[in-house]
């Protein structure tokens, strides 16, 4: 598992340009006006062959005066709470505001390494202007410009130097993880509660690695598998969970952590921007894959046209990723927890399934043939064969052709489609190549 890093500090210092430049994305919205990030910050970076995933706690404010101090607060607590490394963004041009100091005092609490970045430092007089920052108390400055790149190498070398040495999982590899994840309140510990029953059979419970998830090992009804448990599921903390985005942060940790993700959905809300949020963090990692509609039992009209509306709903919200496994059950009731780490199990031999050369070329070389990728100024796009990769994480498939260059993105989404068709990829992602042959 990776580490964490947080990008923290008040608005319009500069943040998303940092975040960006991070993860080399454009995602975030970046606009001069105060306020403008909505995007859910996160995303995967890499420095000197080391992975990490970046969070910018910015676009969460709200805009007014009153909560605007305590909103900035409640995020610099979650990031110390949840991250590895902490970045504090400052504006060199602006130097030191009231805000700055507030933020500053929490930091200087916490045991996380904290570094204090002065961004805006467009010309080299500015970086003279950095030393006021020492009054802060977080120790030296280092001064960037997130808007040209300028003294960000220097601090990725050192953000990469302050990370804990990862402890080595005693996890068993080819015993599945499971994660549960979802929005606040949508009854995440009930399930958890509900598969470990009064009878459970815990093997054990691995704590302390870098990123303090928990693995549980169950072992029971023939099920063998470990469930990652973020602190967060555990030590409930009032001030936190109540709002709701940030159990987007909290379930990047167990996401990142599982094979399989057993996304829970709240029967009596329907799919809400949050569930999206999970989805595509679930997506993104390239994780396994089961939909839970829990709560059911609360739901007055069980008729399967109504289940038929729900899986509607819920796969045009989800697309173009539709084929996952929908369960409808109940923590409460336990109707039908079996049937949910049945499912998981599935998904999880389904990440691992492999199709033969030979029967991979047989069925879709004709297939192919009878649709070929539309030609492109006159020139014909010929496959004339397809293998799997051994040894990826989640099944991945190359098309050799004459000039891969020219199949575009719909044709991808053809194959993928008609692999899923013939074999059973329920849940899991799968990757389409188009290689030069």
């Amino acid at each position: 598992m990776g580490n964490l890093v947080a990008i923290v500090g008040r608005p319009n210092v500069g943040k998303s340009t940092l975040f960006n430049r991070l993860t080399k994305t454009r995602k975030a919205i970046v606009d001069d006006e105060a306020g403008t990030t909505r995007d859910r910050q996160y995303g995967k970076s890499e420095w000197i062959g080391k992975e990490f995933s970046v969070v910018d706690t910015g676009g969460w404010v709200v805009n007014s005066d009153d909560v605007f101090e305590e909103e900035i607060r409640r995020q610099v607590m979650l990031a110390v709470e949840e991250a590895d490394v902490i970045l504090f963004v400052v504006d060199v041009m602006n130097g030191v505001t009231d805000l700055d100091e507030s933020v500053a005092n929490i930091l200087r609490r916490t045991k996380k390494p904290v570094m204090l970045v002065t961004n805006k430092a467009d010309t080299n007089d500015l970086q003279y202007s950095a030393a006021e920052f020492y009054s802060l108390g977080l120790g030296d400055p280092y001064t960037i410009s997130a808007a040209t790149g300028s003294g960000t190498g220097d601090l990725l070398d050192i953000v990469v130097s302050k990370f804990k040495k990862e402890a080595e999982e005693i996890l068993d590899d080819d015993v599945p993880r499971f994660a549960v994840v979802g929005r606040p309140n949508v009854g995440k510990s009930s399930i958890i509660n509900a598969f470990m029953d009064e009878d459970r059979n815990i093997v054990t419970e691995i704590a302390g690695t870098t990123r303090d998830s928990i693995y549980t090992r169950y072992d029971k009804f023939g099920f063998d598998f470990y469930l990652v448990d973020t602190a967060g599921i555990r030590k409930k903390n009032k001030v936190i969970e109540d709002l709701e985005y940030y159990s987007v942060i909290r379930s990047i940790r167990s996401i990142e952590g599982a094979d399989v993700c057993i996304l829970l959905v709240d029967a009596t809300r329907g799919i809400e921007g949050q569930d999206l949020n999970i989805f595509s963090l679930v997506q993104r990692n390239q994780k396994g894959l089961v939909v839970v509609v829990n709560k059911w039992d609360l739901v007055e009209d069980k008729s399967t046209k109504i289940m038929d509306e729900y899986i509607n709903a819920i796969h045009s919200r989800f697309a173009p990723f539709v084929d996952f496994p929908i369960i409808f059950s109940s923590a409460l009731t336990k109707q039908r927890i079996f049937k949910v780490l049945e499912t998981a199990k599935d998904v999880y031999l389904n990440r691992q399934s492999r199709v033969p050369t030979a029967k991979l070329n047989s069925e879709m070389l004709p297939l192919i043939e009878a649709y070929p990728p539309p030609s492109i100024k006159g020139k014909y796009i010929k496959i004339k064969y397809v293998t799997q990769l051994p040894n990826t994480q989640i099944p991945s498939f190359v098309f050799f052709a004459n000039l891969p260059q020219y199949v575009k993105e719909p044709y991808h989404r053809f194959l993928e489609n008609k692999i899923r068709e013939k074999w059973n990829f329920s849940g899991t992602p799968i990757n389409v190549y188009i290689r030069q042959k």
